[in-house]
């Protein structure tokens, strides 16, 4: 019985762990944007701010899959499904990115009456 109840104490401490890295994420994240004294977006720019908050919530959504989601146990080929997901993720992002000018009419490498290339 009293193995069952260490288990449960340690796993109380892990759970204890990632609720207060959430808590301390949440107000770094709310600080960055609503301090005068820290403000991000005023002093280096949206682009520095907005790539703060989403490396505090990558950390963030890696200790809830780590730990709530169990994923820190799992095998080895759920790691690699996860990266080529990833990848694949960034890789139509980028390329949506790349290609977002190249509207026929919108861009100066387009004939505007025709929406063909010049």
């Amino acid at each position: 019985m009293s193995d069952h109840t260490h288990d449960i104490s340690k796993h109380r401490k892990i759970y204890i762990t990632v609720g207060v890295i959430l808590l301390i994420g949440t107000l770094c994240t709310f600080a960055l944007d609503h301090f005068d004294s820290i403000n991000l977006k005023k002093k280096v720019g949206m682009l520095v701010a907005t790539l703060a908050a989403l490396a505090i919530a990558t950390v963030k959504g890696g200790f809830v899959a780590g730990v709530f989601m169990h994923l820190s146990n799992e095998k080895k080929w759920v790691y690699w499904v996860m990266g080529i997901t990833i990848f694949c993720v960034l890789g139509l992002m980028g390329l949506t990115l790349w290609g977002m000018n190249d509207i026929p009419g919108q861009g100066h490498q387009f004939d505007l009456k025709t929406g063909l290339p010049k």
